[in-house]
């Protein structure tokens, strides 16, 4: 496996977890300043958030490299 395709399969899986991680623990300010989203959370966390993702991220990807590597996943036409 070339390790451009690693580093592809990486960063999807990582973009997949924060959208999945996102919406975690969000809860909207009490009340909107002007000029703010009411709707915009009170404490977005996004440095938690990055580190969470990063720590799943690793953890799928390690058994999504694992399944390829070890044949139990195909990817492509099959030829």
């Amino acid at each position: 496996m070339k390790w451009y395709f690693d580093v592809a399969l990486y960063v999807i899986c990582w973009w997949l977890t924060l959208f999945v991680v996102l919406p975690w623990g969000v809860k909207p300010a009490n009340e909107a300043e002007q000029g703010h989203d009411p709707g915009a959370p009170a404490r977005p966390d996004l440095w938690k958030k990055a580190l969470v993702t990063t720590l799943v991220a690793v953890v799928v990807w390690l058994i999504l490299h694992w399944a390829l590597v070890w044949e139990l996943a195909h990817l492509g036409s099959g030829t």
